[in-house]
Formats: C-alpha cells, structure tokens, sequence
C-alpha cells in the first residue's frame, strides 16, 4: 500500500503551482479531471484511455487532472489499458461501504489519488472515510440545495472534501446560480474544499446542446471560470450576490486576463491569489478535455 500512496503525493506534486507562474498556469494546473467514460461522451473504455494518455502527452498537459472511473469498471480498464501505473485515477464509488475495496486497489498498483461518493447523512460520511487509506482524498458529493450543515460539518470533521453537481443532459439538473451561490458560501464557512462535475465544458456561462446528439436540447450552462471567479470572490470576502452576479455573468468583455492577473469588472486577482482560490476550488470533471481547452484558445487565453 505504501506504493501506491507515494505515487499518489508525487502525482499531487504536479498539480502545486510554482512561484513566477502566470495567472492562466494558476488557474489551469491539474483544474480537468477527465470523464471521458461519462455521460455526454460514453466513450469506451480503450478510446478514454487513448485520449488520456495523449493529452497527459499533449500542449496543455498541466491542465490535466485524474481520470474519473467507477469502480466496478476497473478490470474492463486493466484487459485494455495494459499498465495502467501512467494512469492516475479518481474511482466513482456507488456507495459508502465499497470503500473498503480501496487498500486491495493500492496493494495491487492501480493509482488512486482520490475517490468520490454521494452522501446523503453524516453517517454515509462517516462510513466512507473512517477506513479510507491515508493519503486517498475523498470527495462527498451532496445536493446544492437545499444546504445541509449537518452534513458539511461531518465532512469538515472527516478531513474530506465536496463534489458540486452542476448540470447534466437536462435542462433541470442545472442548479440556479442563487443555489450555487449560497452553497459556496457555506463551503468556504465550513473551511472546505470542493470540486465540480457536469455541465462545466465551458469557460464563461453561455448556452450550448447537453449532449452530442444532433436534435440535442439547448440550454444555458454554468462556466467554469465563472465558478473559479465567484468562489474567489467568497474567499476574499464579497457577499453572496456579489458571487451569483459573477455566476450569471455571460459577458465575455466583462473578464480580461494577463500574465499576472484575472480580472472581472472591478475586481482583479493575481496569480498568487488564483493559486490559493485553486487550493479552494480543486477541479472540475468533464467528459471532454479538448472543450475547454479549445475555448480557452479562442478566447485568447491560451
């Protein structure tokens, strides 16, 4: 086990962002986990695998987060992927208990950097990280509303950390941006530190298809750039609707970027202050690596 747990703090070693770095390498480092197995994608297993490897290879490499996996897809992975010790992944558990499985995964090689599991009381919580290895952080995915601070606080307590759900292929999976918001606020109350999945293709909040099909409904998606700037907004003191104008903002204008800052309107944040915000703000997951990318480039950012 203590393999893989040395695997995992070098891999995190490659997500720390470095003094002199810019304000695009502060808010790209690791930010994508990729879900290409997911929803809208669905890729198979060999074709997520294949696209991994090459972007890990590719220009923007450092963007590149974990590979998002269920667990019980993970012999599938081994019969296609050959050694898999390049691969490093966040394992999708369907329930609390299946926790236990995580030190067999270690002993055996594979390179669990994090797990992500729904939790609906403080005793799921309890259960799924009181045995939880050392070293694998633990990612506790709760409703965006209504809040639950029984439930923050068990996750607070457990060292561990949240998972926002923030869209899907339907219109009402797309919570409003007064639900996140308030959840963030109370995230940052709490002293924790979140990811975010689904819905998050793109950088600034805009309206696209929610899935690939040709007859795909429209509809108007949160950015994720927005949810950086809103989450730093938190951080550094503003309101709650501060940080849900900032949600709602579609604007391309409003946001200007250089090597040393972001800004929004009037508000400006350096590289030093993104590198603590992605401290906050770990990754989002995507079924697509190359969206956001691409959309950074045609913004200019890239």
């Amino acid at each position: 086990m203590l393999a893989g747990f040395e695997e995992a703090l070098h891999a995190r070693k490659s997500f720390e962002v470095s003094d002199g770095s810019t304000a695009i390498d502060a808010m790209l480092a690791g930010l994508v986990d990729y879900a290409g197995l997911y929803p809208p994608a669905s890729l198979a297993m060999r074709s997520a695998v294949e696209n991994y490897r090459s972007y890990r290879n590719g220009k923007h490499q450092d963007a590149l987060g974990r590979f998002i996996i269920g667990l019980g897809r993970l012999d599938e992975l081994r019969a296609v992927a050959g050694t898999h010790r390049d691969l490093k992944f966040s394992i999708i558990l369907a329930q609390p208990a299946l926790a236990d499985e995580l030190p067999t995964l270690l002993d055996g090689g594979v390179r669990v950097e994090s797990i992500e599991c729904k939790a609906s009381s403080p005793r799921d919580v309890e259960q799924l990280t009181r045995k939880l290895p050392r070293g694998i952080e633990a990612y506790i995915e709760i409703p965006i509303a209504p809040i639950q601070p029984e439930v923050l606080r068990a996750i607070s307590n457990a060292g561990a950390r949240v998972k926002l759900r923030m869209g899907g292929v339907v219109a009402e999976a797309f919570p409003s941006a007064a639900a996140v918001a308030r959840m963030l606020a109370a995230i940052s109350e709490a002293g924790l530190s979140f990811k975010a999945t689904a819905g998050l293709h793109h950088p600034l909040r805009s309206r696209h298809p929610f899935t690939y099909a040709p007859d795909s409904p429209t509809g108007l998606m949160h950015g994720f750039i927005n949810v950086l700037c809103a989450a730093a907004l938190i951080h550094f003191g503003a309101d709650t609707a501060e940080a849900e104008r900032v949600l709602e903002g579609q604007d391309p204008n409003a946001w200007s970027l250089s090597p040393e800052s972001l800004r929004w309107r009037s508000h400006s944040w350096t590289a030093a202050h993104l590198s603590e915000i992605r401290k906050k703000f770990i990754s989002f997951g995507s079924c697509s690596f190359e969206e956001p990318i691409h959309d950074l480039e045609a913004m200019g950012w890239l």
